[in-house]
């Protein structure tokens, strides 16, 4: 038993000493119980993992690493993986090998079914669970250009990058502001060609202004699904990672440009950014700034005009909680700009001087 414990705790990243070290000095303390009760539930959480872990199947990943845990289903793509403290969704580019133990009891299935019913509901944007293995630029341009599509409305263009097959994307506040006349360029590949698309039917779903955010959709009655994004962890990334950034600077759809992280917190009119040494120009507004995974680590938004290599990109965070609270942020059509109206500023009326 205490080998499979120390396994969990290898696989969480935990230190080795973690189950030796006391959270708070209980000595004389009123709340010595509950932390006390705590510290035992938790000890049978990890033996209820480490028991599971003995009956579960593995995961040879291609990095050398493994996942053990209970396959809750398989998709095209990707795997569910119960691993007792959390459930992951690991893609099929990333495992090299799987070895399945025998079958589940009911009891076992019963649960397996609820949590596989929880993550393979409809999702409205893809978010990856697990730390993938870091691929060539080349590679993952392919496999992730018709995602990247250019937005354009009669004052100019940017760019943008689809969040889910229904036709649901991301671009930046800016790109669209004022703007109702909204159209939106799609590379299909077909046939090993790419053949480019205009959709005109765009409907505005949310905007933040304060964040430069702005969610669209396609709502074209012959529109495919399309193809989408991973959003990624831009909290998982290193100063001096490398990053790439796909869109269409002055125009030049499909364009590719890579650099590195320079920092993960610069800080502008109170806002944090990713500040990148990626090559972007007007254009690249709203498209997808990529990890070596080819997961969104943020959205570029602006450069500064007077240096070389210091462009900026919203971390996806900040796009993740915008998706997870759009109806806050809801387009309101009378309105462009704002999802609401500010009152007008009270005035100071001049009183006139009585006649005498």
């Amino acid at each position: 038993m205490r080998a499979a414990l120390e396994r969990i705790i290898q696989a969480i990243n935990l230190p080795s000493d973690f189950v030796r070290l006391p959270l708070v000095k209980v000595t004389g303390l009123l709340y010595c119980l509950p932390m006390w009760l705590k510290k035992q539930f938790a000890w049978l959480t990890l033996i209820f993992c480490a028991a599971n872990l003995a009956t579960a199947d593995t995961l040879q990943l291609n990095d050398k690493a493994a996942v053990t845990g209970k396959i809750l289903a398989e998709k095209p793509d990707s795997v569910v993986v119960d691993v007792g403290y959390t459930v992951l969704v690991v893609p099929r580019s990333s495992i090299a090998n799987l070895a399945k133990t025998d079958a589940a009891t009911p009891q076992t299935s019963v649960v397996a079914n609820s949590i596989t019913a929880a993550i393979l509901a409809p999702q409205f944007y893809y978010a990856n669970l697990l730390a993938t293995p870091a691929r060539d630029v080349s590679s993952l341009v392919k496999q992730i250009g018709e995602a990247v599509v250019q937005v354009r409305t009669p004052a100019g263009l940017g760019s943008g990058f689809f969040i889910n097959a229904d036709g649901y994307l991301i671009t930046n506040f800016h790109v669209i502001e004022g703007e109702t006349e909204i159209s939106v360029e799609v590379y299909h590949q077909k046939d090993g060609q790419l053949d480019r698309e205009t959709y005109k039917q765009v409907k505005i779903i949310a905007i933040n202004k304060f964040h430069d955010l702005a969610l669209l959709h396609i709502e074209d009655k012959e529109a495919p699904k399309f193809k989408y994004i991973t959003l990624g962890n831009s909290d998982a990334l290193n100063v001096g990672d490398t990053v790439f950034a796909v869109g269409s600077p002055l125009g030049l759809e499909r364009t590719v440009t890579q650099g590195i992280l320079s920092t993960k917190t610069r800080q502008l009119e109170g806002n944090l950014y990713l500040q990148t040494s990626t090559q972007i120009n007007p254009g690249n507004s709203g498209g997808p700034l990529f990890n070596l995974a080819g997961e969104v680590v943020g959205v570029t938004n602006m450069k500064i005009t007077f240096g070389e290599g210091l462009g900026f990109a919203i971390p996806v965070e900040l796009v993740k909680n915008f998706l997870d609270h759009r109806d806050a942020f809801a387009y309101a059509a009378d309105n462009p700009n704002n999802p609401y109206r500010y009152l007008e500023p009270p005035s100071r009326t001049k009183q006139k001087p009585e006649a005498k």
